[in-house]
């Protein structure tokens, strides 16, 4: 962070403090919501088409994050400290411009199999 001391940024985030940056292979998760007001297609029988999420989930999330330097590569991040949480946030806003309104239930993403967070829009969980 920035906004820290290289002795704070140490002691808050550990191994993962490296001025050089240091990588991740993320993996994520997205819940789309059946709700009541939404409506099945009786044609296909899908809320969403699964083809166009796929569009959506390669512009939301693949595009600006795939083999990228967060901090450096990503504006979003110039001023957002590029934790697994923010990711997350990052990752949520994104889809939600893209997908049809009250889709998006939440977002799960794996930092490792111990580092998961989840984040269903202003509320944010950590497992």
């Amino acid at each position: 962070s920035e906004s820290l001391s290289d002795e704070e940024n140490l002691k808050l985030f550990g191994k993962c403090n490296n001025p050089n940056g240091h990588g991740h292979n993320y993996k994520a998760r997205l819940l789309i919501s059946l709700l009541f007001s939404l409506q099945i297609d009786p044609v296909s029988g899908m809320v969403i088409n699964l083809t166009d999420l796929k569009e959506y989930m390669q512009e939301a999330i693949m595009e600006p994050l795939d083999h990228k330097n967060l901090d450096k590569d990503v504006p979003y991040f110039a001023e957002v400290v590029s934790t697994t949480e923010n990711v997350a946030v990052f990752i949520w806003e994104n889809l939600k411009k893209l997908l049809p309104m009250g889709t998006l239930y939440k977002v799960k993403v794996y930092e490792t199999d111990q580092n998961i967070v989840v984040y269903k829009g202003e509320e944010t969980i950590s497992e």
